[in-house]
């Protein structure tokens, strides 16, 4: 299935891009995020285990049993803090 990745704030900056077209055939998001970091590098440190990071699926805060589908916008992203 073909994913369309969003990345934000410093997870853009230390991917080198903002956005992806993902092949894959992760179903979940918990699959997704192994996938990911067996690219290794900046992609295992930033989204490696004890990091602190969000995902959303088609604009909607996912958990890691959260499904995927093809086509799905995923996004993720450190937690927002304001003041």
């Amino acid at each position: 299935m073909k994913l369309n990745m969003v990345y934000f704030a410093r997870l853009k900056d230390s991917f080198g891009t903002s956005q992806e077209s993902l092949e894959t055939d992760a179903t979940s998001v918990a699959e997704l995020l192994v996938e990911l970091r067996q690219r290794g590098g900046s992609w295992a440190t930033e989204l490696g285990h004890g990091k602190t990071f969000r995902v959303a699926c088609n604009q909607e805060l996912a958990g890691p049993d959260s499904a995927l589908r093809d086509g799905d916008e995923v996004a993720i992203f450190p937690p927002v803090t304001g003041g």
